[in-house]
């Protein structure tokens, strides 16, 4: 007999999104983070493919999107603020639109970025305005006159002073007007070499600073600090760090400190930055070549958390796939943005076509570990886990609690089914997304390991959902229920399914029927088995979900049901009618009066029973279900000689 691989989850039980990068759909570099209103704007610059006759081999810009979150986790796209097409004193296809920074005075959002200048060489910074952090951002008619360069930075002091920091011929800085638009004080006059002429400069370069290539300046101040940070390339043929200086003016002079993100490790040449405090935490906004990296002209925005030294001085900050923020258990959870990993375990790209699709995470041997923090469960109270993942052979892994041998929280297994089962498909190697029942709920915010317990697994992500309320408890001593207003019976007595070895639903005859249903209502009393109370929040009773929250048990499945329905009068001239997806059985005061046999679906009034009377007082209505390898559920109804529903009587389960 051909044997077929299926990954078969048992109910166990295990927050959008994972974290580095942070922007998933398009290259999002240079990000500059602000908190305005209480919500994070990052306003990063957008790295796209050159088109024909630009160069292929260097950075390629047209446009400004901004982006915005509360939780640094969920993050909102509000389109494009600005187009190289809009500037009126730009290049329309100049594809120069690099670092950019925007800030807040007055009720006014002032957005600064560089751009090639239509009548003339290198780069100008020119000014947008808007009232609102997301625009729409209206540009200003010129550029800053006597500020050449690139990647401006504003700081807005406590005493509502501005200035203004860019990059070009070193790294400069000047006052701003309090219009923000002008730099105050005189301009320089600069003699450009080799008798090329001379232009006019404002502001003066940052003294105190190491020698080497240095752009991308970012200044804050933090405990009566000023901080001057920067890409700063420290050796020849190198690649960029993050360098920073300290000072108790604004504009210098500096001393140097040294570097708090060492180079890429990969040699992506370029790091770009920005400091923010939210929520009195810091961090550090920066880039990498994670979608591209073949391509280091293509970049994608990172966030991690920044920690001062009792002096001020900023502790060394380490890139991680993990980032920051808090994730609900309800979001998706990409593993192979893991806080850590234990040896071996390797990622890789889903589509290597489509480098947006992110990455998979691979454990490679037993005892394999990945390990996710700060997920919250708060969001969950009754639900399931779902699992992307893939393997070539038969293997386990589980979901653990707080460390590699924590508390289970689900347990994952993959077993080989036969032809009789309801998965007939080779899926040996495929990526299958299949779901787990829920066993044990941590607690609170934790950190989850993923655990390999046999064979070689590969996860993508993980997420849980909570579970419809499909019963919800009737507790001692409630009133009794009514029929609801389509006359469907709702509560009912529910006891735990049996297990039944069941191949096929096409054993559902007439004859196996009576003889297995006659079998077990003589063993009614006798199983040891919990019952339930239960009202169903539907007119369909799901009997599948039943067993798989209260007894782990849902497939292959005998399932009995009672109900006493209680009459101020006798009820004549009515019928039962039935619907159920497996095969049922339906007595009425102990005799039979309705079999649904065959392999079926639940259809509302699918089968009728004859005339019956419902007597004055208590009437018993039982049901024996069972199913095999497919769903299991009813509704049920009284309907009178016009085949409307009757609904005079009361209802308890007991």
């Amino acid at each position: 007999m051909k044997k077929q691989l299926f990954l078969l989850f048992l109910m166990l039980p295990f927050m959008a999104v994972a974290q580095n990068p942070i922007i998933r759909n398009q290259f999002a570099a240079d990000p500059t983070a602000r908190v305005f209103n209480d919500r994070i704007y990052v306003y990063p610059s957008h790295d796209i493919s050159a088109p024909e006759g630009q160069r292929q081999d260097w950075f390629c810009m047209a446009d400004y999107h901004v982006f915005s979150s509360e939780n640094l986790t969920d993050w909102t796209d509000h389109g494009v603020i600005l187009s190289q097409e809009q500037v009126p004193w730009g290049k329309p296809d100049g594809y120069s639109m690099w670092a950019p920074d925007c800030v807040s005075k007055n009720g006014k959002y002032y957005f600064y970025f560089p751009d090639a200048p239509r009548d003339g060489r290198g780069f100008a910074i020119g000014v947008a305005t808007a009232d609102s952090p997301e625009g729409p951002f209206m540009c200003e008619p010129k550029p800053i006159r006597g500020i050449t360069g690139i990647d401006p930075c504003v700081l807005l002091d406590d005493d509502g002073s501005a200035y203004i920091y860019w990059s070009g011929m070193g790294i400069r800085g000047a006052k701003l007007r309090d219009d923000m638009l002008e730099v105050d004080g005189d301009l320089e006059t600069v003699e450009m070499p080799q008798g090329r002429g001379s232009f006019q400069v404002a502001g003066k370069n940052m003294d105190g600073l190491p020698e080497g290539f240095k752009e991308g300046p970012f200044v804050f101040k933090r405990d009566g600090w000023y901080y001057l940070t920067f890409p700063w390339v420290r050796t020849e043929g190198g690649t960029e760090t993050l360098a920073y200086a300290m000072s108790k003016s604004p504009l210098g002079p500096w001393n140097f400190k040294g570097i708090f993100m060492a180079e890429h490790a990969d040699h992506c040449w370029t790091n770009h930055h920005s400091f923010l405090q939210y929520r009195g935490e810091w961090y550090l906004f920066y880039h990498h070549n994670d979608y591209s990296p073949s391509f280091d002209k293509r970049r994608s925005a990172r966030i991690e958390r920044v920690l001062f030294n009792k002096d001020g001085t900023i502790q060394e900050v380490k890139p991680t796939k993990r980032g920051v923020g808090i994730n609900q258990a309800t979001d998706k959870i990409e593993i192979d943005c893991y806080s850590a990993v234990s040896e071996g375990v390797f990622t890789q790209f889903v589509d290597s076509a489509d480098t947006f699709k992110g990455w998979y995470c691979t454990l490679p041997k037993k005892n394999s570990w990945v390990k996710y923090n700060d997920i919250s469960f708060d969001c969950l109270d009754e639900g399931y886990v779902i699992v992307c993942a893939k393997a070539e052979e038969n293997t386990e892994f589980c979901i653990r609690d707080k460390k590699a041998k924590g508390k289970v929280v689900a347990t994952l297994k993959m077993t080989v089914l036969s032809e009789q089962g309801p998965f007939r498909r080779d899926m040996r190697g495929q990526w299958l997304t299949l779901t787990a029942p829920l066993n044990y709920i941590p607690k609170g915010v934790t950190d989850l390991f993923i655990t390999c317990e046999g064979a070689p697994v590969s996860v993508d992500w993980i997420q849980f959902k909570n579970r419809p309320k499909y019963f919800s408890v009737v507790p001692k001593g409630s009133l009794p229920a009514c029929p609801d207003s389509a006359g469907f019976i709702r509560r009912w007595l529910l006891q735990e399914p049996i297990p039944k070895s069941i191949p096929s639903n096409t054993v559902f005859t007439d004859s196996y029927l009576r003889n297995t249903f006659t079998e077990e209502l003589a063993n009614i009393g006798k199983q040891k088995v919990k019952s339930y109370a239960l009202e169903s929040e539907t007119y369909n009773v799901r009997l599948f979900r039943f067993g798989e929250l209260w007894a782990n048990q849902t497939y292959g499945s005998f399932f009995w049901a009672t109900t006493i329905i209680d009459c101020e009068d006798e009820i004549p001239i009515v019928r039962l009618a039935v619907g159920c997806n497996g095969a049922s059985m339906w007595w009425l005061n102990e005799e039979e009066v309705l079999l649904l046999s065959g392999d079926r679906r639940m259809v509302e009034d699918d089968a009728m029973s004859p005339r019956l009377t419902l007597k004055k007082g208590r009437n018993l209505l039982r049901c024996a279900l069972v199913n095999g390898p497919g769903l299991s559920d009813f509704c049920v109804r009284f309907l009178d000689e016009k085949n409307k529903p009757v609904t005079n009587y009361t209802i308890i389960a007991k």
